[in-house]
């Protein structure tokens, strides 16, 4: 019998896995790459949300914790995935200036703003009003992690690459069994695709489909993330993501027209330089109308875990949600309020 049947292997399902086998637990993960959302994503990683010029919650906890965590996922699959890149929120007037500079009477803001504007120049980035540098920002390539850690996880045959089935789970008193595989628990890491989960499904789980661009633009030259109503972020060879969207009806995974045009509209209003789009990407986030993760233990079933609603923020929460469940799961931990996902009345 195995610790842990992890049902996803994704961001949200690798974090679970990691936490569980780090401190010697036995793992088996499911998934056949259904939900997309992690391949799809930025995966840039900032504390603070700069529309609203707040931190998002407990950020220097999940940022301090999720340095060392993909650190060593870097060590252990040997390849590159955690990328330090200053984040520059691009001004368009006196007034965001000033906002900024409110922002800066937050004790909580401090650690993650730099006091002064920086009026550094990029070619092909018009920037009269300058910019506000925030700290403790970068991005991980969730590419190279979900493909290494799967790559990983067939080498030391931990990954089953198929459709769960849940008509073939059988949840027993103390243990669960699947097609052979009888564990002491069940974690559903499964993203958007908690909508098929009959243990789940009524969990309050919205989903944002989010569509970005990666473009090439070799006059561009930039060493730093730029934000301005949408990010542009180099990630090499003169490449950059650009993006997102956010969509609310449209729950597939397809790139849409529409979506594109009005990246390439908004892009216009960041950079004035030419450049080539190279791809089209999309995914449907799993968000939640509080922008809140939804973690926690069925309430009928005790070996019946959730790790879902990591949203987009995902990089950033995934380590610390899992590290919040395993220790609600094995040590009895109750599970942050705020966290829970039976904080919905709706939810049983």
């Amino acid at each position: 019998m195995i610790d842990y049947l992890i049902v996803g292997g994704n961001l949200a399902g690798i974090a679970f896995a990691e936490t569980a086998i780090n401190v010697g637990k036995s793992v088996m993960v499911i998934s056949d790459k259904s939900q997309n959302s992690s391949l799809a994503a930025a995966g840039v990683y900032n504390p603070v949300v700069l529309k609203r010029m707040k931190p998002t919650q407990n950020a220097w906890e999940h940022i301090m914790y999720m340095k060392p965590f993909y650190e060593a996922l870097e060590d252990k699959l040997r390849i590159k995935i955690d990328y330090p890149v200053p984040l520059y929120r691009k001004f368009s007037s006196i007034e965001e200036q000033n906002m900024w500079f409110e922002a800066l009477d937050n004790p909580k803001l401090i650690p993650f703003l730099h006091p002064e504007i920086i009026h550094e120049r990029f070619e092909g980035v018009p920037s009269p009003f300058g910019f506000g540098k925030v700290l403790h920002t970068g991005y991980v390539d969730t590419v190279a992690l979900i493909d290494g850690y799967w790559n990983y996880a067939k080498e030391n045959k931990i990954m089953i690459n198929e459709t769960f089935n849940y008509q073939l789970l059988e949840v027993n008193e103390g243990f669960i069994s699947y097609k052979g595989i009888s564990a002491k628990h069940i974690v559903f890491a499964e993203g958007f695709g908690i909508k098929q989960n009959p243990f789940f499904s009524y969990s309050p789980l919205n989903g944002t489909k989010g569509e970005l661009l990666l473009i090439k633009a070799p006059q561009l030259k930039l060493s730093v993330g730029i934000k301005a109503g949408l990010f542009v972020l180099p990630v090499g060879g003169d490449l950059y993501k650009v993006g997102a969207t956010y969509e609310w009806e449209d729950k597939t995974s397809v790139p849409t027209e529409a979506a594109k045009q009005e990246l390439v509209e908004k892009l216009a209003e960041i950079i004035t330089c030419p450049y080539e789009i190279i791809d089209h990407y999309a995914g449907v986030r799993p968000t939640v109308k509080d922008r809140k993760p939804l973690i926690g233990t069925h309430p009928s079933f005790k070996n019946v875990h959730l790790l879902n609603g990591l949203g987009t923020r995902g990089v950033m929460l995934a380590p610390y949600m899992a590290k919040e469940l395993y220790e609600s799961i094995e040590y009895g931990i109750p599970v942050n309020k705020e966290n829970d996902f039976r904080r919905f009345p709706a939810v049983p």
